[in-house]
């Protein structure tokens, strides 16, 4: 029981970092009906702003305070430049734009920092939490962040003028539109969250995995299948996935047989399969009509 009871809280701890990448991803798929490729390369590379910082001396919670403002305005800067001006471009268009960041981001990522594994710090250290041995004080803080977020998340988007505007412009563009709503600029706000997001992702999960320019690589495809258990349609979907992913990807690697750590990656990809087949919009999306 108490090896169950530690999968369980690792698992929640990990899939903190699941439903951030998650709910990044539903966010921009939320507004221009693609998914972002690039992501985790984003928080990758916020990720290592941060550690730039505070190698020069700025403390970890400046550093961290920092990049978010950064990862916000590079965030927009990216849909201004790159993704405006192909809002109306053919899908496999957009696609690769994405694939084109991604490489971008990666490639100049490895120039920059070059491609050696660094230590990241972790401002919560890593002792256990409370004293008990079934989650250590990084993974409680990890919790805690990603739970405070969600909550000023969901005020946001349910209390403020301009949540409630980006809402309208995401799922009724048309009608937004008609009451004075700029989308366009809403779709870039939507941008800049969504790679602010990610980049909490990226710092919380680097004392974990450690630095390097392809870290989020797996992290990524773990939000995807969040994102797609709970659909794409839903950013409350996309948390309860990530957090679901996590557990589940923990529980199967510790009782089913052969597993083990080297095929959780695959058991997130089966899980993507499987949503897909049994409820494609996922388990809270919504399955959209349109006339004909």
């Amino acid at each position: 029981m108490e090896l169950f009871t530690n999968q369980v809280l690792a698992g929640i701890a990990t899939g903190a970092i699941y439903a951030c990448m998650a709910l990044a991803v539903v966010m921009i798929y939320q507004a221009i009906d693609h998914l972002n490729f690039a992501q985790g390369e984003m928080a990758m590379f916020s990720t290592f702003i941060s550690w730039q910082l505070m190698q020069w001396g700025v403390s970890y919670w400046a550093a961290f305070i920092i990049t978010l403002a950064f990862s916000f305005v590079a965030g927009i800067a990216i849909e201004r430049i790159l993704f405006k001006p192909l809002a109306k471009a053919p899908v496999l268009t957009n696609v690769a734009g994405f694939i084109a960041l991604f490489a971008i981001i990666n490639s100049s990522a490895g120039l920059i920092w070059d491609f050696t594994i660094k230590q990241y710090p972790t401002p919560f250290g890593s002792a256990p939490f409370l004293g008990s041995q079934l989650i250590s004080t990084h993974q409680a803080g990890m919790i805690g962040v990603t739970v405070l977020l969600l909550l000023g998340l969901y005020f946001f988007f349910q209390y403020t003028r301009i949540g409630l505007a980006m809402r309208a412009a995401a799922s009724v563009p048309e009608s937004a539109r008609l009451v004075g709503i700029n989308t366009s600029w809403m779709i870039a706000l939507g941008w800049g969250m969504a790679t602010a997001i990610g980049s909490i992702a990226g710092m919380l999960i680097a004392p974990v995995v450690f630095l390097e320019p392809n870290m989020m690589g797996g992290v990524l495809i773990y939000g995807f299948a969040a994102a797609v258990l709970g659909g794409l349609s839903s950013p409350f979907g996309a948390v309860v996935g990530g957090f679901l992913v996590g557990v589940f990807e923990n529980l199967a690697g510790t009782y089913i047989p052969g597993v083990g750590n080297e095929l959780k990656l695959p058991i997130a990809l089966a899980l993507i399969i499987s949503v897909l087949v049994v409820k494609p919009a996922g388990l809270f999306g919504r399955h959209i009509v349109k006339r004909v």
